[in-house]
C-alpha cells in the first residue's frame, strides 16, 4: 500500500476524506450517517460517563470535533470522537485533581485536549506519523483488556446502585468495596441494569444492525418520565444543559497545565496508534491510499475544536469507525450527516435526557467496556507466541493495577522492549552441508558447525549495533575456536545488515584483526550499498581490505575457491 505523505497530493489538507463524492454517493453517506447517530449517540453518552463529565458533554464530542476532522483530516472512514481509552487515561488522572462533573474538572479536561491537540499538531509539523509504528499490536491487545477491565468495575457502582468512595484509577478498591457491600445494592437499579446489559450484548450477537442501545435509551426515557423512576431510588442524569456548545478557551492555573502534560502525552499515543490502526485497515479494505500524517493533523483540529467547546478529547476510535463501515458511510460526508443529526439533538432533545437512568448508561458503557477484551485475539497470540501473550498480560494488568496513564507508557516501552530483544539477540545460522549431492542449507548456529573442512559461512539475522556486536563477535570466536585447524576463511552472509554504527564497526575491526592473526581471513558476502557505505565512513572497509567484500554471496564463495555447483543453495 501507497503511503502518501511523500506525495504531493499529501499537501492538500482540506476535505481529502470526502472529496471525490458524487450525488449518489452522497445519498448512501447521508442516510449511513443517520444510521450511525442512531448507534453512536449513546454510545457518546457512555463515554462521558467514563470520562466523568457532564453528558451533554458526549455529544459535545460528536460535533465540531467530527466536523474539523471531516474537513483536515485524510481517512475517508475514521470516525472521531469520544473513545473510552482516551476518556479513561485522562479520567484516572484529572480526577485526583477535581471533582467529577464539576466546572473546574471540564477546564482541566479541556486542557488536556488542547495539550494532545498542541503535540498532535507537533507530531504533523514534524512528519512523525512513523511512531503509530512503535505500539506492537499485541500491547495494545492487552492494553485495551486491561482498560476494558477497569472501565468495567467503574461501572459497577451505578449498575448496583451504589456510591464506589473510590476513583476510577483504583481499580482494585473499587472492586473489593462492591464485593463487600453487595448486600446493599438497590434492587429495581440492578434488575434494570441487567435488562439492559443482557438485551445489548444479546442483539450484538444475533442482531447486530438493530440499534439496541438506542432502544434502551429511548424505552428508558419514556419509563422514567411515566413511572418516575427517580422517586423510586433510581439516579436518573437530572437537568441536562441544552443547545450547541459554547466556545471558550479553558482557563486552569500554570501548574495545573504542567501536571497535566504527561496525561495529554499518553492521550496523544493512544490516539497516534489506534487511530493509525483504523484508517489503515479500513483504507486497505477499500485499495485507498493511507496518509498518517494528514489524519494526524485532522485529529490535532478534532481535539482543538474540543477543547474550545467545554468537551474532552476525542480519538479516532476502532469500534465507531466499524460501526460506521457497517452502516455504509464511505466517506466523511457520512459523519458530518451525524454531526448534524447531533445538532438536532442538542437543540431539540436534550430536555428528554434529564430522566435517562444512570444504571442505563452504566449498562451501555459496561457492554462497550466488554467488548474491548477482543478474547480471540488473545487466545491466538497465546497459541502462537506465549512470550507476546505474556507481554499482553502484563500490559492488561498493569492497566488495571497501576492506571491507565502508566499502563499505555509501560505498552509503549514492551514494544520498543520486544523490538529491542530481537534484534539483540537475532537469529544466526551456518551454511551446512545436510547430504551428498544436495543443496547446502542454512542451519541454526551451533558450535563446531562448519561448511567446509577450511570455511564457515555464517548470516547474522539482523543489523549490527552497540547492543549486539558483542553477541556477534562473541559467536564468531566460538565457531573459530571450536572449528578444525583446517579453518581458513570465515565468509559472513550480510544480507540481513544494512546498518552499522560507530561501536559495531570498532568490535568488528577489532574481530577481524584478531582472526587474521590465527590465520583465518574475514569476508563479507552481499554487501549492500547502505552498508557498504557505513564501511567505508566507519574506515572498516580498510581493515577488511576491497577484496573481501563482495556484493553477492556467489562471488565471496568464489574468491576462497568454491566453485558453482549444485552444493550450493538456490539464493546465492
Amino acid at each position: 500500500m501507497q503511503d502518501t505523505t511523500r506525495t504531493p497530493a499529501a499537501r492538500k489538507t482540506l476535505l481529502k476524506g470526502i472529496l471525490p463524492i458524487n450525488r449518489a454517493g452522497a445519498l448512501r453517506d447521508a442516510l449511513a450517517g443517520i444510521s450511525l447517530a442512531s448507534m453512536d449517540i449513546p454510545q457518546v453518552l457512555g463515554y462521558a460517563r467514563i470520562a466523568g463529565m457532564p453528558a451533554v458533554t458526549g455529544l459535545y464530542t460528536a460535533f465540531l470535533p467530527l466536523v474539523a476532522f471531516a474537513l483536515f483530516g485524510a481517512s475517508r472512514h475514521l470516525v472521531v470522537a469520544a473513545d473510552s481509552a482516551t476518556a479513561t487515561i485522562f479520567a484516572s488522572k484529572v480526577s485526583s485533581m477535581a471533582a467529577m462533573g464539576s466546572p473546574e474538572y471540564v477546564a482541566l479536561a479541556g486542557m488536556v485536549a488542547l495539550q494532545t491537540a498542541t503535540l498532535l499538531l507537533l507530531a504533523r509539523l514534524f512528519k512523525l506519523g512513523f511512531l503509530a509504528d512503535f505500539l506492537s499490536r499485541t500491547v495494545l491487545t492487552g492494553f485495551l483488556a486491561g482498560v476494558g477491565i477497569q472501565v468495567s468495575i467503574a461501572m459497577f457502582g451505578d449498575l448496583f446502585g451504589m456510591t464506589v468512595p473510590y476513583p476510577s484509577s483504583r481499580s482494585l478498591a473499587q472492586l473489593a468495596y462492591v464485593i463487600g457491600h453487595l448486600m446493599h445494592a438497590h434492587g429495581p437499579t440492578l434488575v434494570l441494569a441487567l435488562a439492559v446489559s443482557v438485551a445489548i450484548l444479546g442483539c450484538k450477537r444475533f442482531a447486530p444492525r438493530l440499534p439496541m442501545p438506542l432502544i434502551a435509551v429511548i424505552g428508558s426515557i419514556a419509563a422514567s418520565k411515566a413511572f418516575d423512576f427517580a422517586a423510586h431510588g433510581i439516579s436518573v442524569l437530572g437537568p441536562v444543559e441544552g443547545g450547541l456548545p459554547s466556545i471558550r478557551f479553558p482557563h486552569v492555573t500554570w501548574q495545573q497545565s504542567l501536571d497535566l502534560v504527561p496525561v495529554a502525552a499518553s492521550c496523544f499515543v493512544m490516539i497516534i496508534a489506534q487511530s493509525a490502526a483504523a484508517s489503515r485497515v479500513f483504507a486497505q479494505q477499500y485499495r485507498e491510499d493511507v496518509d498518517t500524517n494528514g489524519d494526524i493533523l485532522g485529529l490535532a483540529a478534532a481535539n482543538a475544536a474540543a477543547a474550545m467547546t467545554g468537551t474532552f478529547v476525542v480519538n479516532g476510535s476502532p469500534t465507531q469507525t466499524a460501526m460506521a463501515e457497517r452502516a455504509g458511510t464511505r466517506s466523511q460526508f457520512g459523519q458530518l450527516v451525524f454531526a448534524a443529526v447531533v445538532a438536532v439533538v442538542l437543540l431539540f432533545l436534550s430536555g428528554y435526557l434529564r430522566y435517562l437512568p444512570h444504571c442505563v448508561l452504566a449498562a451501555i458503557v459496561f457492554t462497550i467496556a466488554i467488548g474491548l477484551i477482543n478474547v480471540q485475539s488473545l487466545r491466538d497470540i497465546r497459541a502462537e507466541s506465549p512470550g507476546e501473550f505474556a507481554l499482553a498480560l502484563i500490559t492488561a494488568a498493569a492497566v488495571v493495577m497501576v492506571g491507565v496513564e502508566h499502563g499505555i507508557l509501560l505498552a509503549v516501552a514492551l514494544s520498543l522492549l520486544r523490538h529491542v530483544r530481537h534484534s539483540y539477540h537475532p537469529h544466526t545460522m551456518v551454511l551446512t552441508p545436510v547430504a551428498p549431492g544436495k543443496p547446502w542449507q542454512y542451519m541454526p548456529t551451533e558450535a563446531a558447525a562448519m561448511t567446509t573442512p577450511d570455511l564457515i559461512v555464517y548470516r547474522f539475522g539482523a543489523d549490527l549495533f552497540y547492543a549486539n556486536d558483542h553477541f556477534f563477535a562473541s559467536e564468531v570466536t566460538k565457531l573459530v575456536d571450536t572449528a578444525p585447524d583446517e579453518l581458513r576463511h570465515f565468509v559472513i552472509d550480510a544480507g540481513a545488515i544494512t546498518d552499522l554504527d560507530y561501536s559495531a564497526a570498532r568490535t568488528i575491526g577489532e574481530l577481524v584483526e584478531t582472526l587474521r592473526t590465527r590465520g583465518v581471513v574475514v569476508i563479507f558476502g552481499r554487501v549492500s550499498r547502505f552498508l557498504r557505505n557505513d564501511m567505508d565512513r566507519h574506515g572498516l572497509t580498510h581493515v577488511l581490505g576491497v577484496s573481501n567484500m563482495y556484493d553477492t554471496l556467489h562471488e565471496a564463495l568464489a574468491a576462497v575457491g568454491v566453485s558453482p555447483g549444485a552444493h550450493e543453495p538456490n539464493e546465492l
